[in-house]
């Protein structure tokens, strides 16, 4: 393949993966901006920030859909671990903000 060839692709490949980075964060700004709405109703509910069975059954999903696409479920449950630790820890925030308490002991 020619140099000039190579690079061509490259920089389409790469417009791609940028492409794909920006809609990612769109996609999680969006994630973050429902879960924040899920954590002001869980605060004015005092119901607990962390909700294991639920997180349970989104991993599983998850490990699923990764599988479907041929993506490694473990880097797939990873991701979604770090995501569920920040919407707790958002959780928690909204849930001092109104006053239910110690958060973190409402996780547990």
């Amino acid at each position: 393949m020619e140099p000039d060839t190579a690079r061509a692709q490259l920089m389409e490949l790469r417009a791609s993966i940028d492409n794909i980075d920006a809609a990612l964060i769109h996609m999680l700004a969006e994630r973050f901006r429902c879960t924040k709405a899920v954590g002001v109703l869980k605060a004015r509910n005092d119901l607990p920030p962390a909700d294991p069975a639920r997180e349970k059954q989104q991993i599983e999903r998850l490990r699923r859909l990764a599988d479907e696409a041929n993506l490694d479920p473990d880097f797939a449950e990873k991701f979604l671990n770090f995501i569920i630790r920040e919407v707790i820890r958002h959780h928690e925030a909204i849930a001092e903000q109104h006053g239910n308490g110690d958060g973190a002991k409402a996780a547990t």
